[in-house]
Order: C-alpha cells, then sequence, then structure tokens
C-alpha cells in the first residue's frame, strides 16, 4: 500500500493537466466516433483508411504509430527546445522507431483481443477488451517495457546506467506512477476506441495518442518530456539532474 500511495502522490501532481488533456481526446474521441456513425462523408473517409489499413496492415501500424505517437510529439519538443542539443538525432530515432513498433504490438494486440471476445461493439464485449488493456496488457507488459525504454532514453542510451534494470523497486514505483498517472485517461479513451469497427481502432488509437502527447507536451514546461501516455517519466539515470 505503501508504494501505490507514493505513486499516487507523484501522478496527483500532474492530475489537473492530465484531466485537462483527456477530456480534450474524451472529446475528439467521442466526435470520431459519432461522426462515423452519422455522417455519410465522414464514414466514406474512415471507411477508405480501414481499407488502406487491411490492405497494409502490421506495416500500416508501424508507419502511423510512429508518426503519430513518436516524429509529431518529437517535432512539437524540438520546436519548444526540449530536446537536449546533443541528443537530437538520438531522440528523432528513438521516438518514431520506439512508437513504430509498439504500433505493430498494439495492433497485434487488438486482433488478440478480437480473436478472444469478438469484434461486436456490444457493452460487454467492450467491456471485456477494456479490463483485459487496462489492468492485464498494460500492467503486465505496456507500461513495464515503456519504463525500460524511457528509462534507457533519459540514461543517454546506456544500459548500464538505466535505474530500472537494476533496482525491482524503482520499477516497480514507475509503473504504478504511469498506470495511476494514466488511467483517468486511457480508460474512457480505448472504450471508445473498442467501440469502433476493428480496422478503425488502430487510426484511432494513433488520433487519440498524438493528441494525448501533444496537449501533454505543449502544457508542460519546457526541459520536461511527455511519455508513452504522456506522462512526465523521472530522471532514471544515476547522479544526474532530470532535464
Amino acid at each position: 500500500m505503501g508504494r501505490i500511495a507514493k505513486a499516487w502522490s507523484r501522478s496527483a501532481n500532474s492530475l489537473r493537466q492530465n484531466l485537462f488533456a483527456g477530456i480534450f481526446i474524451w472529446i475528439v474521441a467521442t466526435l470520431v466516433f459519432f461522426s462515423y456513425q452519422s455522417s455519410e462523408i465522414c464514414q466514406d473517409y474512415l471507411d477508405e483508411l480501414a481499407r488502406i489499413k487491411l490492405q497494409y496492415g502490421y506495416l500500416y501500424s508501424a508507419c502511423a504509430t510512429g508518426l503519430f505517437g513518436g516524429l509529431i510529439p518529437f517535432l512539437a519538443l524540438f520546436l519548444r527546445r526540449s530536446v537536449p542539443p546533443r541528443r537530437t538525432f538520438q531522440w528523432f530515432l528513438f521516438f518514431p522507431l520506439f512508437w513504430a513498433f509498439k504500433g505493430v504490438e498494439v495492433d497485434a494486440f487488438y486482433r488478440l483481443q478480437s480473436f478472444f471476445f469478438g469484434a461486436s461493439p456490444e457493452f460487454k464485449v467492450v467491456l471485456y477488451k477494456v479490463l483485459v488493456d487496462q489492468f492485464v496488457y498494460c500492467v503486465i507488459w505496456s507500461a513495464p517495457l515503456t519504463a525500460i525504454f524511457y528509462g534507457w532514453k533519459d540514461a543517454d542510451f546506456k544500459w548500464n546506467d538505466v535505474v530500472v534494470l537494476q533496482n525491482f523497486g524503482v520499477m516497480l514505483d514507475e509503473i504504478l506512477f504511469l498506470l495511476l498517472s494514466t488511467w483517468i485517461i486511457w480508460i474512457p479513451a480505448v472504450t471508445i476506441v473498442y467501440s469502433m469497427p476493428n480496422n478503425l481502432q488502430i487510426p484511432l488509437f494513433n488520433l487519440t495518442l498524438c493528441f494525448f502527447v501533444l496537449v501533454i507536451t505543449l502544457s508542460e514546461k519546457a526541459g520536461r518530456i511527455g511519455g508513452i501516455d504522456g506522462t512526465r517519466t523521472r530522471d532514471l539515470r544515476r547522479d544526474r539532474p532530470a532535464l
């Protein structure tokens, strides 16, 4: 319980900022959902996007997520001069490549969810998918992987200096922080994502991810960085002040 209280105390510091981002994202995602249901023009456009996703599969997921989750947020950070000058090229490679990998991973996970629970948008199916997504996949895999790779980035890409790999307690603290600070945003967001047809789930995920990271990034002070969920990851390199 002590670790949970500590993680909640850390995440509460950015709760207002995350809530603002969350409300903005919920509005955008909800507008996309209802526009798809009620507007022929929007439906035609999104159906074409779904056709492209179906045609290119994992390649689409890698490129689109690398762009929306990695490159665009990186450019926002770069324009705000929040990228360390001596690490510009490394960060330029890291963000798109990490998110391209995550795009393939999330696509595979969404397909696995549909295999087990079906593709129906009915309440029970969406509920199962959201619960598995946020309380199994994120807890066991997504949050730990993010803590490790963002810790690697913050350690100037030196594995020996990544504290989460050397101290399980620090790893657990980072995972709890990432989860508690972003569930308020991503539980409603993925509920909307899972309510869409299968081939539109990755495009909507990319859109909400991009808006989320951008809103967090643009509302942060220069020098602070948004992570996968848009949260600040603390500096994970020993004896080095945070950027």
